[in-house]
């Protein structure tokens, strides 16, 4: 009995196994997020006393006190040149996005929504909280990671749609 089911999970996992872009595989890139995003973080940590929370950030940006502004300001517009910068320094796959402005406003929406439901985005859970080693934040990435597998799952193998 065990053999075959064994047997099975081999079978099945050969029929769907992941296959690598190796034109859109871009570990430096990746790489080069990950510490600036971590350095950051810990950045404003120091600098700042405050999380890197990004939807927190933005929230506070709209409804802030003039004195609480500027460096939630300055944050924004570094999340959003750095990008910029690095696609003038290094030369990357072009960005193909399939889908439609409805279809990405509603998930932006979807987004902001999940955001003030959960305490928080994936930025302030999961990068932030768990290096604070908070539970809350622990149980929401957990919680972040899971839907998304199993959206892939519903959206690739059941509803039969692929990118």
């Amino acid at each position: 009995m065990p053999w075959r089911y064994w047997k099975y999970c081999i079978n099945a996992s050969a029929r769907t196994a992941m296959t690598i872009d190796w034109n859109n595989f871009t570990p430096w890139s990746s790489l080069a997020g990950g510490v600036l995003i971590g350095l950051s973080a810990l950045l404003l940590l120091h600098a700042n006393g405050r999380i890197a929370g990004i939807s927190g950030i933005l929230g506070g940006l709209l409804r802030a006190e003039p004195g609480d502004k500027h460096w939630r300001l300055a944050f924004l517009l570094g999340l959003l040149g750095a990008p910029l910068l690095w696609r003038m320094l290094a030369e990357l796959p072009p960005l193909i996005i399939k889908a439609d402005w409805p279809i990405l406003i509603a998930a932006g929406l979807l987004v902001g929504i999940s955001t003030r439901y959960g305490a928080g985005c994936t930025s302030g859970h999961g990068v932030c909280g768990i290096s604070r080693l908070s539970p809350r934040s622990l149980i929401a990435t957990l919680t972040f990671m899971a839907s998304g597998f199993a959206t892939v799952y519903l959206v690739r193998h059941l509803l039969g749609v692929t990118l």
